[in-house]
């Protein structure tokens, strides 16, 4: 199975989880019966069948291209895909803190006007927003899957499911041990590391095609992992770590984490001077 496939649906379904969640108990804690309940279960629905959707075209549409424009296609969406991780984090760090407040202040104001069309819009923008952006993640394992290979990314998608919402309860069950913003922090850095992996193997795309150059590798760390290995395959697809690395994996590294350090202090920068 590809560990990679099995972190993206984990990750993304628990942030989905954790938005339902957070709808789903304030409605039990201020009884606010099953019309209102119907409401948030009818966004998640209809956010599954906006993702679902977006999947088919997406898949749909490449099939008409050939496959070198299809490959060109794939290697663009790896690129997109990092920068939507990077500007998850943005987002998780300048909302994350307020995120239960914020959602809870929006129903509050729904349960006064009895317009339960605010529970059933929050549902469906965050089940959708989730399912999109792991359409997009996923696009390249899907749209490159042989026919035998099909049953494996299945299975993936399924353990990565099946993790969310195992990790999902453990978190409700035990939030005292570890608590939301911890594991929001923890997953900020896999998350990040997971950017560099797609922004690697993007690049790695560009000096397939002949726009970057091939070099001569600049050091070899294979004698001690191996990124073609089992474990050094997994901590390649989920970190970006090359054992061989040429000048442009190099230049990618050094391109992709100085951005994000930069747009982090800038983030920083700003959070401070709106609370000052």
């Amino acid at each position: 199975m590809d560990g990679q496939i099995i972190f993206i649906l984990w990750r993304e379904s628990v942030e989905a989880l954790l938005v339902i969640g957070i709808l789903a108990g304030w409605l039990a804690h201020e009884g606010a019966g099953r019309r209102a309940a119907r409401f948030l279960w009818g966004g998640v629905l209809t956010g599954l069948a906006l993702a679902l959707a977006f999947a088919l075209t997406l898949l749909g549409f490449s099939k008409l291209l050939s496959t070198e424009v299809r490959q060109d296609l794939m290697t663009v969406m790896v690129f997109v895909a990092a920068g939507l991780i990077v500007q998850m984090v943005v987002w998780m760090r300048g909302h994350g803190r307020t995120l239960k407040r914020d959602l809870e202040a929006g129903l509050k104001a729904a349960a006064i006007r009895q317009g339960w069309w605010a529970v059933f819009l929050l549902a469906m923008a965050a089940v959708a927003r989730e399912g999109s952006e792991t359409v997009v993640f996923l696009y390249g394992s899907l749209a490159a899957a042989k026919q035998s290979e099909m049953t494996g990314v299945l299975a993936s998608i399924a353990v990565g499911v099946a993790a969310a919402g195992a990790s999902y309860a453990a978190l409700r069950a035990g939030a005292r041990f570890m608590p939301w913003r911890g594991f929001f922090r923890v997953s900020e850095v896999m998350l990040l590391l997971l950017g560099a992996a797609l922004f690697t193997t993007g690049v790695d795309d560009l000096v397939s095609a002949g726009i970057l150059p091939f070099g001569a590798p600049l050091w070899d760390m294979s004698a001690l992992l191996d990124d073609g290995g089992r474990l050094g395959g997994l901590i390649s697809a989920l970190t970006g770590y090359r054992a061989a690395p040429d000048a442009a994996t190099l230049g990618g590294w050094i391109i992709y984490w100085a951005s994000v350090a930069g747009i982090l202090r800038w983030q920083s920068r700003s959070l401070q001077a709106r609370l000052a």
